[in-house]
């Protein structure tokens, strides 16, 4: 896997289902990355794509958007897919901003919805 682009997967509560159907439909494109989610989202992509390796992180409240925090910091996250749900209050609302500000500042591709995962997966996936 070595030289492989990685890309991060995160959903919240309710948007892990979106994010799994989104995983399935886009399986060929997503194996030709080094995948990385946050713990639960991690589960739900596996359980819908067993044919996917994915290297499940900490749950998001529990440092796992931290972890691909650092990961984007140090270079080792080519893109960013985080599906939010903006209705929902989040406790751990101060790490999900230092998330999308730290995508931001090493400016990596970041989609926030599905609409734009899909323009930024099949982008990558016509190489």
């Amino acid at each position: 896997m070595e030289g492989q682009r990685c890309i991060a997967l995160i959903a919240h509560d309710e948007k892990k289902d979106d994010m799994a159907d989104f995983a399935r439909h886009h399986q060929k494109a997503l194996a030709g990355f080094r995948i990385v989610a946050t713990g639960t989202t991690g589960g739900r992509v596996q359980e819908a794509c067993p044919g996917l390796e994915v290297i499940r992180l900490k749950s998001g409240p529990l440092g796992g958007d931290q972890q691909i925090g650092a990961m984007i910091a140090t270079g080792e996250v080519d893109m960013l897919i985080f599906f939010t749900d903006p209705l929902t209050a989040m406790p751990h609302d101060v790490d999900v901003k230092a998330l999308t500000r730290l995508a931001t500042v090493y400016d990596i591709p970041m989609a926030l919805n599905r609409a734009t995962a899909e323009n930024l997966i099949d982008f990558n996936s016509a190489d």
